[in-house]
């Protein structure tokens, strides 16, 4: 059974409350997207499997933990997810990357796929599924629903800022995955933004409008 996990770190909320503010430039907020996710990852990734292999230290031999079994998948949902890949890879280099690209409908709100790429044998990984916002959750449901299909049956999805509206569709569609959750925000406004958010997260972070 899933469970969500708001990250209450007080470096994530003063990052977050960084990202908010309107006067924060692309480069300061592409640094804070990577700096957040890098944060968040290292709480997603308690559980990762280890094994022990034999170690030379420069006093003896022993025995020591590391990572173990088929390697993880970050998959973010383009294009904003993008932003949150390369803090997630500064905490396991040896990932694998996938893409999924999802637009949403001006008018329904309603998620298209238009683009697709994932690692070989990706239902054999721990696949962390990441993008900024959560917003009515659209997408993300579309995404896991993609990768269940593929096969994948250890599923994490990673987001900054989560309405609750988008959470509480994430979880009644996809129970059993585990879901991280920078800061829970009050509501979506008439036109499915976060409210009080901080606008469209893959304009911000790419320097587009």
């Amino acid at each position: 059974m899933g469970n969500v996990n708001i990250i209450n770190h007080p470096l994530v909320k003063h990052k977050i409350t960084l990202m908010r503010d309107e006067k924060t430039g692309t480069r300061e907020f592409r640094i804070l997207v990577e700096e957040v996710a890098m944060l968040m990852g290292y709480e997603a990734m308690r559980d990762l499997p280890t094994e022990d292999v034999e170690v030379k230290t420069p006093i003896t031999t022993r025995k020591l933990p590391m990572l173990c079994g088929k390697k993880l998948a970050i998959v973010p949902i383009l294009r904003a997810g993008l932003g949150m890949v390369s803090g997630l890879l500064a905490l396991v280099p040896s990932a694998k990357v996938g893409h999924i690209g999802l637009y949403r409908d001006e008018v329904t709100h309603e998620p298209h796929e238009y683009y697709c790429k994932l690692p070989d044998r990706i239902n054999e990984r721990l696949v962390i599924v990441c993008d900024p916002m959560l917003a009515t959750g659209g997408s993300a449901i579309q995404a896991v629903d993609f990768l269940k299909d593929k096969g994948c049956k250890n599923i994490k999805f990673m987001c900054i800022i989560a309405a609750p509206e988008g959470l509480d569709a994430l979880r009644t569609a996809h129970p059993d995955i585990d879901i991280y959750v920078g800061n829970l925000d009050e509501k979506l406004n008439e036109d499915a933004y976060i409210v009080p958010g901080l606008g469209d997260a893959g304009d911000r972070i790419f320097g587009t409008k």
